[in-house]
Order: structure tokens, then sequence, then C-alpha cells
């Protein structure tokens, strides 16, 4: 899929409608000449980073991308192989950096991959060498894509940070086509004093200018790497325990900056999938395994760990909106 074939099949945000390229300007048009979109940098872009102005910066800061390691985490939270991938359209709902595009581009889908920040950006230059991977800097809750168009439908760790994480998760459930897969995760609901805690500390953290929190964030990833200490305090005050250090400062820092930062239960994201229309749902395990760390798992008692879920939809896209 190149820019031309990418640009045809992009549609107006609301009504759904095709938009026209104005090539001149460089600007997608709707029908009653307004204009939608424009191309910037080679990616069409329909929004500016507002709220998730954080994201941008993360992610065109710090290198995170890991081959062995993303392809396993994207078959561990979606609950598909990348090996069967081939020749299938996905949709990355909220890509970050570009890992698990890259994933499944190398994998040989046809890749759309949307974001909302500038983040947009470094993923396209992790992804350059994949042709078949392309990019839209655009609101997950208004995508300037066909309604029940995609085969594979992802979004790990996104959805989460929006004002209203149910209205994200079905505009991106209107995406799938009937018999698609879909397949989200979003942080789990901790205990009562985690969430006391968290939302305290966050209440400072989030108003903090970025040359003051990401140093912090270097501190968090220094304890990370400490034995014990990054098994046991990191469940009272969140700092990543990622094997490489800069993977911490970034996990760290996507924690305590965002504005938003919602959590929520499994049988909640299980009730979202049924109401859209969403059947032989799974709920997907943890990707680290061991007897402990799945005990203190299912008490609810890991920081920054997920809710999981994949299904296929069987009935029709919801409508817009």
């Amino acid at each position: 899929m190149n820019p031309p074939d990418l640009l045809s099949e992009l549609r107006h945000p609301v009504d759904g409608s095709p938009l026209k390229w104005n090539a001149e300007h460089g600007t997608l048009v709707a029908s009653d000449g307004q204009v939608i979109g424009r191309l910037v940098d080679g990616i069409p872009r329909f929004v500016s980073d507002e709220h998730l102005e954080s994201f941008g910066d993360q992610w065109n800061r710090y290198d995170v991308a890991h081959d062995d390691e993303d392809r396993a985490t994207f078959e561990a939270k979606t609950g598909v192989c990348p090996d069967d991938l081939a020749g299938q359209r996905v949709l990355d709902a909220g890509c970050g950096g570009g890992r698990y595009a890259k994933v499944c581009g190398e994998a040989g889908a046809r890749v759309v991959a949307v974001d909302h920040s500038r983040a947009v950006d470094r993923a396209r230059k992790l992804c350059a060498h994949l042709d078949s991977v392309q990019f839209l800097q655009a609101d997950l809750k208004h995508l300037p894509l066909e309604a029940a168009s995609f085969d594979v439908v992802f979004s790990i760790g996104v959805m989460h940070h929006d004002a209203d994480t149910r209205r994200v998760f079905d505009a991106v459930a209107g995406m799938v086509r009937p018999g698609g897969r879909y397949s989200v995760w979003l942080y789990r609901r901790n205990q009562w004093w985690q969430e006391c805690i968290n939302q305290s500390l966050r209440a400072v953290t989030t108003r903090l200018p970025a040359s003051i929190l990401r140093p912090a964030c270097h501190v968090g990833a220094v304890l990370g790497g400490i034995p014990l200490i990054n098994r046991t305090l990191n469940k009272i005050v969140n700092f990543s325990a990622h094997p490489n250090y800069e993977n911490r400062v970034c996990d760290t820092f996507d924690w305590w900056a965002p504005k938003y930062q919602h959590h929520h239960t499994v049988e909640e994201l299980l009730g979202w999938f049924r109401e859209a229309g969403f059947g032989q749902l799974q709920v997907l395990p943890p990707e680290k395994t061991g007897r402990l760390y799945r005990r203190v798992y299912d008490l609810n008692l890991l920081i920054g760990s997920g809710v999981n879920v994949t299904g296929i939809r069987e009935k029709d896209a919801p409508t817009r909106g």
C-alpha cells in the first residue's frame, strides 16, 4: 500500500464520506470544501497533540524497540501469531513508536498504524523499510477510515489515556469486519490502597514540567535495576523493572506523565466486547509466568499490569460516534 492508495481510502472522520485529495495544497477536503486533514512530512494528519503531547515527546526521545521481545509481546497481548498475518489488513490503534506495526508489517500484513501524537514520526522511521505499513495522526474516536474494513485490529496500552476509554473502545471496534479479530490491553484496576496512592501522586506528576519529571523517571529506572527493590517497592510506587535501562525510563515516564490514566477490570472489558457484538471471547493471561507472579497478578496487586481480551466480531459494526 503506497501513500496514494492510503489517501484514496481515507474517509471523513465523522460521517464516513470519501475525502478528496488536493495535491496542490496537500489537503484532504470534504464534499462541502472543508479541509479535514493535511499531508505533513508524508503523513496524513487530522489532529494535533493536544493532551497527548507527552507521548509524542516520549516515543521520539527513547529507543525501546527490541525485535524478539516485541514479537513475543504482540502475540501475548493480541492472541495472534505474527506468522498468521500475511495478507491480512491490520489496524494498529495507538501505534506509539511503531514496534507492533513493525512486527505486523514484517509478517506480511498490510498495516495502517494510527496515533494521536507525533509518535507517528518515530514509528514511520522504524518501519521505513516496510512499504506495507502506513501511518496516520488521528483521534481514535474519529478514525478517518472505512468502518468494518480490517481483518485484525489491536490496541495495546492506549485507550485508557483518553478522557473516555469506553468511547475509544467502541469507535475502534467499528473498524473490525464481521469475522475479524479485535484485541485490547488496558491498565488493570489494582487494590483500593494502590489506586489511592497512584491517584494522589499522579495529581502532582501530571502537573510537573518534563524538565523535572524526566530526571525523576531516571531515578525510577535506577531503582528498577536493583534486585528485590524492583520486585517490592514498585508495587507501591510504580517504576519499571524492564531489563533495559532506556525502556525503564520510557515506561516510568509513560506512567506518570499522561493527563489521563484510567484503570479497568476484566469483567468491565468483557462487557464492552459483548455489547459491541463480539463473541469467542478470550481473556489473555499475562506475558510473564511463575506461580508467585500469577498469584500476585490474580490478586490485582501488580501496578502497571493489564486486563487483556480478544474476540471475534459476530454482528454488524456499531454506528460511528
